[in-house]
């Protein structure tokens, strides 16, 4: 029997499992809402197409399944641009599907065409940073399309993909059995692993090993693999270290876990990387920020020190360092192998008392030393008062999101997290507006869990429309406002480096000046609390997880910089020889 491809899409989804989809409307897609509003698939309207991206990337990041993005053509497939991005340099599975020009009228230049160089060709502006675009030219092509995109966005390294349908194939018949065709298809491939051979290699070597160490990075969460690595982990008596996005993957309140590296690690931390002989990493591509720019004086000093690296991508295998040993493999999959190899090959595990004690030493030390400034009742808040009353209200499993700059920063080297995956950041491409929105979607995602944002006033400036989804939607996420009134990282960057603060600190006839995000939250409809006084923000939080509803805490903050003992190059490009970092903006 023939029925509209909207149709048939609506339904391919359901069968799929999908629950939700974030967009916003347009000429193009109307056909498909149109049959959404009959399904059980819950439409989340948004006020702006990056919001459904990041919203999209968060929930894909919690539920551990493709998401799904419905964008009108040209500027509504642009705006979504950077969200889709983000989710690509964060390996998030996604699929954006996107109306287009009909097809009929091609190369005529119809309303919002992208054709400067090729007609109907907006599918090409994601093709740097999807791992597929897709245009659908014949109707009965597109149920084969939508399953090839499904597969390719949740297999191998995830990422997101494209397809982009012209508005009149939505609108045309065809024979359902050409979508139901696709319900005899595989959801869920076999994944690769490492055989015992290169297992016994790699245990032995570790075993050998004067001063092994582990470097996990977000692989291990994306491949929902952290209970086998704390599980070998904590065989051998190893510690860990990991970057940015491998936060979480071993409990921060394990004895081993030394914390994050690179430029906002601490000396402790990048110290025991490059005294160790051995690394095993895992899930990580030793990004520019986690490795301290490869400079081999501040982090990682390899290859005097010998790699081993087990990655899903073959491309991440010695990207940025030599390997001694290498792997492609499922992370699950591969340390699944080599727990069981492990406990055969040394039954009874190793003991390293002398790490735990170092590590213990170090982290009481650095508490101790953060201790003043954690208790500190100035006003505007520092921001480890903040980071502090944060941890101490919000509940181990609870749902964290973070933007960029000092909540990003600052969370990465100081904030306990305990849960795998609950901590969900913007690493690869660092997107500013990523974590107001992100929030909102692990939030549907998870609606039982406690779900906090950390931003700046950047940040959510950026897109600050998005309380109007959460206020409709009644989605009760958090949202704590780091307001120092400024890009406040990039601000503390160009005073140290150029004494000047021009075009990062927000003003208004010379005097500091910031919106009343509270009282913009009010008139959205969703309850805000601008903090008056360091004592006032606990007692705020803890309203504010009790009520259960959307509610903004608007918390002036010192613009202070997170303190650092790595290194970035781009510090000698700016002043060289100097060792300079970052100024605290007064």
């Amino acid at each position: 029997m023939e029925k509209l491809v909207s149709n048939l899409l609506v339904k391919y989804l359901e069968n799929r499992g999908i629950e939700h989809i974030f967009g916003l409307c347009g000429h193009t897609n109307i056909a498909v809402l149109s049959e959404l509003e009959k399904s059980s698939i819950g439409f989340v309207n948004v006020r702006h197409e990056q919001i459904a991206a990041h919203m999209a990337d968060g929930y894909a990041r919690a539920r551990k399944q493709a998401s799904v993005v419905l964008s009108h053509l040209g500027p509504g497939l642009t705006n979504a641009a950077t969200g889709v991005a983000n989710a690509a340099l964060d390996s998030i599975p996604m699929v954006v599907i996107a109306g287009d020009v009909p097809s009929h009228y091609y190369g005529k230049h119809p309303h919002q065409e992208v054709n400067l160089h090729a007609d109907a060709s907006q599918n090409e502006i994601y093709r740097p940073f999807v791992k597929r675009a897709w245009r659908v030219d014949r109707p009965d092509l597109f149920p084969e399309i939508m399953e090839k995109a499904f597969q390719l966005a949740e297999s191998g390294n995830p990422g997101p993909v494209l397809v982009s349908v012209p508005m009149d194939i939505f609108s045309k018949k065809i024979d359902e059995s050409l979508f139901e065709k696709n319900n005899h298809h595989t959801k869920s491939l076999s994944k690769p692993s490492i055989d015992d051979e290169k297992a016994k290699e790699i245990i032995q070597t570790l075993v050998d090993a004067e001063n092994p160490l582990f470097y996990v990075g977000g692989g291990i969460i994306l491949a929902d693999a952290a209970q086998e690595l704390r599980e070998l982990v904590n065989h051998f008596d190893i510690p860990v270290a990991h970057s940015l996005m491998g936060k979480g993957a071993v409990s921060d309140d394990n004895d081993l876990t030394l914390g994050m590296t690179g430029f906002w690690g601490t000396k402790f931390i990048n110290d025991k990387c490059k005294e160790a002989d051995y690394i095993f990493a895992l899930g990580t591509r030793f990004a520019e920020a986690d490795s301290s720019s490869w400079e081999s004086e501040y982090t990682f000093n390899i290859p005097s020190t010998k790699l081993i690296q087990i990655d899903i991508d073959p491309n991440e295998i010695g990207r940025n360092y030599p390997v001694e040993i290498g792997a492609v493999a499922d992370l699950k999959q591969a340390l699944t192998v080599l727990n069981r190899v492990a406990k055969e090959l040394v039954p009874e595990g190793l003991t390293n008392n002398q790490i735990k004690q170092e590590i213990g030493n170090n982290r009481k030390e650095f508490t101790e030393s953060n201790k003043e400034l954690e208790e500190d009742n100035s006003f505007p808040m520092m921001p480890q008062r903040i980071l502090a009353d944060v941890r101490d209200v919000l509940p181990k499993d609870a749902y964290l999101t973070t933007d960029v700059g000092w909540n990003k920063n600052g969370v990465g080297q100081q904030f306990p997290i305990y849960e795998a995956g609950s901590i969900l950041t913007p690493g690869g491409f660092a997107t500013m507006g990523f974590g107001a929105p992100a929030a909102m979607g692990a939030k549907v995602a998870a609606p039982d869990k406690v779900v906090v944002s950390l931003v700046g006033d950047g940040g959510f400036g950026q897109n600050p429309a998005l309380l109007a989804t959460a206020a409709e939607e009644n989605i009760p996420v958090i949202w704590i406002v780091m307001n120092n009134s400024a890009y406040g990282t990039i601000a503390g960057l160009e005073k140290a480096h150029f004494d000047t603060t021009h075009g990062t600190v927000f003003t208004k006839d010379g005097e500091s000046y910031t919106p009343d995000y509270a009282s913009i939250a009010k008139a959205y409809g969703v309850d805000g609390v601008k903090i008056n006084s360091a004592e006032e923000f606990k007692p705020a939080l803890q309203q504010a997880i009790e009520s259960n509803k959307p509610f903004v805490i608007d918390a002036p903050m010192i613009n202070n910089p997170v303190p650092t003992d790595g290194h970035w190059n781009i510090m000698d490009i700016y002043s060289p020889g100097k060792k300079v970092h970052h100024a605290s903006i007064k």
